[in-house]
């Protein structure tokens, strides 16, 4: 068949786009529109789209790159609510045994983080109830990781990230801590909430006709860099929050649920400057050497 014929049809359709595409010198676009064009054309052979059906869909992705702001991502909500953040990382990432799992990054981590001393506080207006996070980042064989740096952010008891919400401080619930000679660190926050994905656009939409809720479970933000480790990115939730299993983005991974204990010890919250009850978590995080630090290069 010559495919630079003009005798386009529901059987050729896909050859036709892709022999067009032929002259692509870049190996690698070329697989991937090779890939897609066949899947897309099979998939509307296949669901028999009527006109109506596929300007809906053109509508929808319009209505989604026109909602996208310096401080709101619909793309990264519609990939992170078809599974699609998950699975990119998944394939991305695959660990070692003992490495903590990765998960998805969200749209709402912001550079410029400000760099924090051990036990600080990154509750910048001391609104919520009081959390103690104590942790180590070691090796996969359990020796600690020296200078690990930590990127820690999260949402405000009211389930708001600083970036959304104008009536918090700039960077609240945010900052960098790195680890001490024996790979540990600790720091000070305040619980966080679980809470709607921004709902309001085209995403929200396309949950609530999937009869979805828009919810996360409540969790805390980690990236996690150390030289001759492969960088992380990873949340740790909250032990018995009621969406751990419904997670609006797929995120949730059992190593990451962690119990946030309430503790009531007079002497322990003296110690930190607080009085009555305060909640703590305790986290191992368990980084991945590099391919180059394993060979040895």
């Amino acid at each position: 068949m010559n495919y630079m014929a003009r005798n386009f049809t529901e059987d050729n359709s896909a050859d036709l786009v892709l022999a067009r595409n032929a002259g692509c010198d870049d190996p690698r676009l070329q697989r991937i529109m090779e890939v897609l064009v066949r899947h897309l054309h099979a998939a509307v052979r296949e669901l028999q789209l009527t006109t109506a059906e596929w300007e809906a869909a053109i509508g929808f992705l319009t209505a989604t790159g026109q909602i996208c702001s310096d401080r709101r991502q619909e793309f990264i909500l519609l990939s992170d609510t078809l599974g699609v953040s998950m699975l990119v990382d998944a394939i991305n990432n695959r660990k070692v045994d003992h490495a903590t799992p990765s998960t998805v990054l969200g749209p709402f981590h912001v550079d410029g983080a400000p760099q924090s001393a051990m036990g600080d506080s990154i509750s910048r207006d001391g609104k919520g109830d009081r959390l103690l996070v104590h942790g180590a980042v070691l090796a996969p064989d359990g020796s600690p990781i020296e200078g690990a740096l930590l990127d820690v952010w999260q949402t405000s008891a009211d389930g708001y990230y600083d970036t959304q919400d104008p009536t918090q401080p700039d960077m609240n619930l945010r900052g960098l801590f790195r680890t001490g000679a024996d790979g540990r660190f600790w720091f000070r926050s305040i619980v966080p909430a679980s809470y709607p994905i921004p709902d309001d656009g085209p995403v929200g939409r396309m949950l609530a006709a999937l009869k979805r809720h828009p919810m996360r479970p409540a969790h805390i933000h980690f990236i996690v860099d150390a030289p001759g480790y492969d960088r992380l990115t990873t949340h740790i939730f909250r032990e018995g929050d009621p969406y751990l299993e419904s997670d609006a983005v797929f995120g949730v991974k059992d190593d990451l649920v962690v119990p946030f204990d309430a503790v009531e010890d007079p002497d322990w919250a003296a110690g930190l400057g607080v009085s009555g009850c305060f909640h703590h978590a305790r986290i191992v995080i368990r980084l991945q050497p590099t391919a180059a630090a394993v060979h040895g290069r």
